[in-house]
């Protein structure tokens, strides 16, 4: 018999495998300072482009004021225990109907933390006998809620409706003969490559179709729709998403998430969410936190306006420049490059080194071997110059992967990293 710690001794795994070279800088980085558009990497001043703080409340006084004051005067513990049991308050009731009324549902159900609740919320939904059918790249809680259904599951080729329409179709057969449901599963925005989910054309399908659409849409809320609803109001279709999901740590800066659905549908979901019925409940300086984070983006359009803003801005001189930054349909942006791992490291370290760039790099295994993803996250807080800067900063480093300056580079930070 094999010892169970075996396999770990002896791989990694494909991120792992570069913990020597890449932890503390690469993977595991440390920021320092008020969060912002630039602060503090290893005592050096930076233009941070992978704070999801799309908005910019992470630091808004007003923010900072009610956060603080809301420590005052319930601490970090109130309320104890389960909401079921003992950690139910009005306050939770009146945000959750606050979030509802704004995402147009019936009712809403707050969660913990986004990640969990997202995958029991697919754990709820489903039984054995019932099909998900879910987009290929949907994001790792998605994945992970899939993985605890005990039915069968399709993927879909990424945002292909022909794919889709032919893993339903072999869905409803299987539903007919096991006496089950479908559940279809997207994103609204993609968060690495910034693309919204095609949610018109699937919940145009329901008319040819039996099934209930569930839509994750943490990038979507508060930076798409006419008032920030997410991404069904931006498309015409909130109506047609049964169950609505968002968190609030992206364009609300904070912890924790929520549920959107019909008042049946949620009645039932509180009483069979195991991540919220044997978890304590989401404590009051959060909750009176994210109330006013919900009350400023309903009432100043404006944070958004600039966001999108800094968006266009970013984007369209990136494009102008000649970068590929893919198909984003949203304010994530994604640069799109040629070279290996090594060569990413020596592109990235010069990048934060040189030019006081900082941005979230992405290797293989997550995207296809021989890329390099940079990805940018323009907030409220960035400025005409912080872009300007940036879009200098990516030409020279494109120019030094062209000319091999990297290629050369690469071994001596692998050897500085300590291999």
């Amino acid at each position: 018999m094999k010892d169970l710690f075996e396999k770990i001794y002896r791989d990694k795994g494909p991120l792992g495998k570069w913990a020597s070279q890449a932890e503390g800088y690469f993977v595991f980085p440390k920021l320092e300072g008020q969060i912002s558009n630039r602060m503090k990497f290893q005592g050096k001043d930076v233009i941070t482009w992978s704070i999801n703080d799309y908005l910019g409340l992470a630091n808004h006084p007003e923010i900072r004021k009610v956060d603080a004051q809301a420590g005052i005067d319930y601490g970090s513990a109130y309320p104890m225990g389960a909401r079921m049991m003992s950690g139910h308050t009005d306050l939770h009731e009146t945000l959750e109907n606050e979030l509802a009324e704004f995402v147009n549902k019936e009712a809403a159900y707050l969660l913990n933390f986004g990640y969990q609740g997202m995958v029991s919320t697919i754990d709820a939904l489903v039984s054995k006998d019932d099909i998900i059918v879910y987009d290929v790249d949907a994001h790792a809680c998605i994945i992970d809620g899939v993985r605890l259904h005990m039915g069968k599951r399709f993927t879909y080729k990424h945002n292909d409706i022909e794919s889709l329409e032919k893993n339903l179709d072999r869905a409803t057969k299987m539903a007919e003969q096991t006496g089950g449901g479908i559940l279809v599963i997207s994103e609204g925005v993609f968060g690495m490559r910034g693309e919204q989910g095609r949610l018109k054309e699937i919940a145009a399908l329901k008319k040819k179709y039996n099934f209930r659409f569930l839509v994750d849409d943490a990038h979507g809320f508060g930076t798409q729709g006419e008032r920030g609803a997410g991404t069904g109001e931006e498309q015409g279709v909130q109506d047609d998403i049964d169950v609505y999901f968002a968190t609030f740590a992206k364009s609300m800066a904070g912890t924790g998430a929520f549920i959107a659905a019909d008042k049946e549908i949620i009645d039932y979901l509180k009483y069979n969410l195991r991540s919220q019925m044997f978890a304590k409940s989401l404590q009051m300086q959060l909750v009176v936190g994210a109330r006013k984070r919900l009350d400023m983006l309903k009432t100043m359009p404006e944070l958004k306006n600039k966001l999108w803003e800094n968006t266009n801005a970013l984007q369209n001189g990136l494009k102008e420049r000649g970068f590929d930054i893919g198909t984003t349909q949203s304010c994530v942006t994604p640069v799109y490059l040629k070279g290996s791992i090594p060569e990413a490291m020596a592109l990235v370290k010069d990048l934060r080194e040189n030019f006081g760039i900082f941005c979230s790099i992405v290797v293989y295994p997550v995207i296809p071997k021989g890329l390099i993803l940079l990805r940018l996250i323009p907030t409220a807080t960035h400025t005409l110059e912080d872009i300007k800067i940036t879009l200098d900063a990516f030409e020279a480093i494109r120019s030094r992967l062209e000319n091999g300056t990297y290629q050369r580079l690469s071994a001596a930070v692998m050897a500085a990293m300590g291999e």
